[in-house]
């Protein structure tokens, strides 16, 4: 198992920030990370989201949503060909942070028998896309972007 967390602290409430989040038609226009994502955000549903690592070319998965509670969290599981063989949960948790604060953590788990032989170049792109992305929803959510 190999998890990767990141986290930002977002001035928004909890609504705006989930209202960002799960606007998926507008990703193109302000995520680096995530430049397309389709789907409905309800448990059980299968989305189609693609992931653009630093310094690599694009790539396209369909998880299904684990959770899509509105202004606390959003997880979804991916899967490559086989359960068992490399699962990703990736979520976006919203925590309380203050009055009119909050905080972002954006994590993915993981799981399977080719996670020990992927490249750790591998997982610290997966990090630098997530800071990427943490930092461009902070400025589309507190209208501090240009």
């Amino acid at each position: 198992m190999k998890i990767i967390e990141t986290g930002i602290f977002i001035q928004a409430s909890r609504e705006k920030v989930w209202e960002a989040l799960s606007d998926l038609g507008k990703y193109s226009e302000w995520n680096p990370f995530i430049p397309g994502i389709s789907g409905e955000l309800k448990e059980g549903a299968r989305l189609l989201v693609r992931i653009a690592l630093p310094g690599g070319s694009p790539m396209d998965f369909a998880p299904i949503v684990k959770v899509a509670e509105p202004g606390v969290e959003l997880r979804w599981l991916g899967r490559l060909w086989i359960p068992g063989l490399l699962d990703g949960e990736h979520s976006f948790r919203i925590e309380e942070a203050g009055e009119g604060h909050v905080h972002l953590v954006q994590s993915e788990i993981f799981r399977g028998i080719l996670v020990p032989f992927l490249p750790s170049s591998l997982f610290e792109r997966t990090r630098q896309g997530f800071e990427e992305m943490d930092r461009a929803l902070k400025e589309r959510v507190e209208g501090t972007g240009s």
